[in-house]
């Protein structure tokens, strides 16, 4: 899409919903007031925390629509593109497997600690999947790289021990990570933006059909599946393809009427209604979480992620006032390297005992919110300082 037609509100919210994400996973600790938090499994309701990921789902939803199409134009051959989608989902979810089974490293019986163990998994990760510069000298190195990275990481698979009886103490797929559960639901909503196109009824129908799957399997009316839940589980419960071709949805609304922003606007605005009155609906039968994932929290986030985008469209797009999100600007552009860097930040300094996280000792909660919010801002600041030495991941 050409610059000059950019919605460059998608960037910023993406980056926002990043920033997010980085501030809450900073912010584990006593005194913290609990609406910024995760709340219970079994609690009824939600904070900011829980808005978070969902948020970030349809996000990467409101991306499908215009990288399939670049991606169909220049590559007419949908069985490529299929390809594309494919190994885009198996490399989110390889990720996420890998970052699931961190934590859970035996030293002993494994032969290295638990924190070189995950170093060395996020070195072959950024070896792998980073996008290198394009030099027609340089084609022999950058393959080079990529499989040391590979070679790396099955070796720190076959190494992993967990010590537990879950497959022999080896590495279980669990629920999948974050990263994981982003592989699943695009896959799921790339085929489905694929199968239908920019066809909103169709859209709105697949969404309809994934939320249904969710009311079901929360109802227990799906049990007779539990042999391929192991593996397919996060689409057959629908919910996380369901937030994110609620995205696509939100990127066809833009489609549709990109000459009328008003229309744009009320339109979002009517199907956040529609979202949330739905969700609160949903609430008599389901309470909304999102450990459980129900149906209720689903379309809960969903008006929220309507609202809040709607409102960074007529700010960004329409007004045109855009110089207050440019440190956001970062993130929005390499996701996956804002989500991941600071990660490798964690563990260099849970291995050294470099006291840097002090505010997280304080015990005083404007420091810790003030220091988990500075935190989330460097990280973008990092990201931006690896980009510049080329250091990107791109999937």
């Amino acid at each position: 899409m050409p610059e000059n037609n950019r919605i460059l509100s998608i960037d910023i919210m993406r980056g926002l919903t990043l920033v997010l994400m980085l501030f809450v996973n900073d912010l584990y600790m006593p005194g913290v007031p609990a609406w910024l938090g995760h709340m219970d499994a079994g609690f009824d309701g939600m904070g900011l925390a829980d808005w978070v990921f969902p948020g970030f789902l349809f996000m990467v939803g409101m991306a499908i629509p215009y990288s399939i199409t670049k991606r169909i134009a220049g590559e007419p051959s949908l069985a490529k593109v299929a390809r594309h989608i494919v190994i885009r989902s198996v490399s989110l979810i390889i990720i996420g497997v890998l970052m699931l089974n961190s934590g859970r490293v035996n030293e002993e019986l494994t032969g290295i600690g638990k924190n070189l163990w995950a170093l060395l998994m996020y070195t072959g990760i950024f070896l792998v999947w980073n996008k290198y510069p394009e030099k027609e000298n340089n084609f022999f190195t950058i393959t080079g790289l990529r499989l040391l990275g590979m070679a790396l990481l099955a070796g720190l698979v076959l190494k992993f021990r967990s010590g537990e009886p879950e497959n022999n103490g080896s590495l279980i797929t669990g629920w999948w990570g974050i990263l994981g559960l982003i592989g699943w639901g695009y896959l799921a909503a790339a085929f489905t933006y694929l199968a239908i196109r920019d066809n909103i009824k169709n859209t709105i129908v697949a969404l309809s059909f994934f939320l249904g799957l969710n009311i079901l399997s929360k109802l227990s009316l799906l049990d007779f599946l539990d042999p391929v839940k192991p593996v397919l589980g996060v689409i057959i419960e629908g919910n996380v393809p369901m937030i994110v071709i609620s995205g696509i949805l939100a990127s066809l609304i833009l489609r549709k009427y990109a000459t009328d922003y008003r229309m744009i606007i009320v339109t979002f605005v009517t199907f956040s209604a529609i979202s949330l009155i739905a969700g609160f609906t949903l609430r008599n039968w389901f309470i909304i979480s999102k450990i459980q994932a129900t149906p209720s929290w689903g379309m809960i986030c969903n008006g929220i992620s309507m609202l809040i985008f709607a409102l960074l469209y007529w700010i960004v797009d329409v007004k045109k006032q855009r110089s207050w999100a440019a440190f956001l600007k970062p993130a929005g552009e390499n996701s996956l390297t804002t989500y991941l860097a600071p990660d490798i930040l964690y563990y260099l300094i849970w291995m050294t005992g470099v006291p840097v996280l002090i505010y997280k000792q304080s015990g005083i909660p404007a420091v810790v919110i003030a220091g988990s919010l500075l935190w989330a801002l460097l990280m973008v600041g990092l990201t931006a300082l690896l980009a510049k030495y080329n250091i990107r991941l791109r999937l």
